[in-house]
């Protein structure tokens, strides 16, 4: 019997088990960290940058994609322009916290597209989870605080349909290793985001020259944190486990994002955002307990 089908029976390592904490912990923290970058470089310059640092960082360890190119070609485009340009976009004006828990409507849409492309039956009790899931999103949105901002909390619901999308897409790929999907996403989606932030934004170069230490360490947090050790930990972690060993951990992961929020930003912990983050994160767990076919994680999670 080989050791991952032992360990997959077994249960979760104690060691393992801190791994998987400290891997949600440093994709909780990334929508404060991201915030600190953006509030000294332009959305999607930030996210060309990120990217970049990425594909520099995993090309040399990257397989060559054989006849996956048009495919790839149209992963980075939904990921790059549609999921993060727009999750960025809305970062820079709406607070860590509140953007934590919506971009977690990712999960309800990925079952919904689970059931349509798939056809993995969807079921009553999903069914109800995708409507709490929603509904938890909504009374936050009725918070006083977020009046102005709703522009910005539609990019982000936006952005995690196209999550979703990007998972669809991935899960009809031929056979990619993280590594792989990872490295020529990033090299693919770096010149749409420079084309786009070069059309739609402006001050990259000063603010580039301008930006102190922080913004940088929020592009290498991206980069490094986010992707290459949480990413390549995760899919570690996915060929010692079964997914549903693993997949609720990702429920800890909007709430680092709201503690690092009010820790590191000073943002304010409302009745509204506790009612509807338990709310919601309470739709997204019956969903992911219920294990969906498209709801793991694909190419990098903000």
């Amino acid at each position: 019997m080989s050791s991952e089908t032992t360990t997959a029976e077994t249960g979760l390592r104690p060691l393992d088990a801190l791994i998987i904490f400290g891997v949600m912990v440093l994709w909780g923290m990334n929508f404060a960290v991201a915030k600190v970058g953006l509030e000294q470089l332009p959305a999607m310059f930030f996210m060309a940058l990120r990217f970049l640092l990425v594909a520099l960082l995993l090309v040399p360890f990257a397989k060559w994609p054989r006849g996956q190119w048009r495919a790839l070609a149209s992963i980075s485009f939904t990921l790059g322009i549609l999921h993060f340009a727009f999750m960025f976009t809305a970062l820079t004006t709406l607070d860590a916290a509140t953007a934590a828990i919506a971009i977690q409507l990712q999960v309800p849409f990925a079952a919904l597209l689970a059931a349509i492309f798939f056809n993995d039956k969807l079921g009553w009790r999903r069914g109800v989870a995708m409507l709490f899931a929603f509904a938890g999103v909504a009374i936050i949105a009725g918070e006083p605080r977020l009046e102005g901002q709703y522009l910005a909390l539609g990019f982000v619901i936006f952005a995690s349909c196209m999550w979703s999308i990007a998972n669809v897409q991935i899960k009809r790929l031929d056979e990619v290793d993280g590594i792989t999907l990872n490295a020529w996403i990033g090299v693919l989606a770096v010149p749409q985001l420079a084309l786009a932030s070069l059309l739609l934004e402006e001050g990259q170069w000063a603010a580039l020259q301008a930006a102190d230490f922080w913004a940088y360490f929020a592009v290498v947090y991206q980069a490094v944190a986010v992707v290459v050790i949480g990413y390549g930990t995760w899919y570690w972690l996915l060929r010692r486990y079964q997914m549903n060993q693993v997949m609720p951990s990702i429920l800890l992961v909007p709430v680092f994002g709201v503690i690092s929020g009010i820790v590191f930003l000073g943002e304010t912990l409302t009745l509204n955002l506790v009612v509807g983050g338990l709310i919601t994160v309470g739709g997204v767990a019956v969903i992911i307990l219920r294990r969906p076919k498209v709801t793991g994680p694909g190419a990098g999670r903000v």
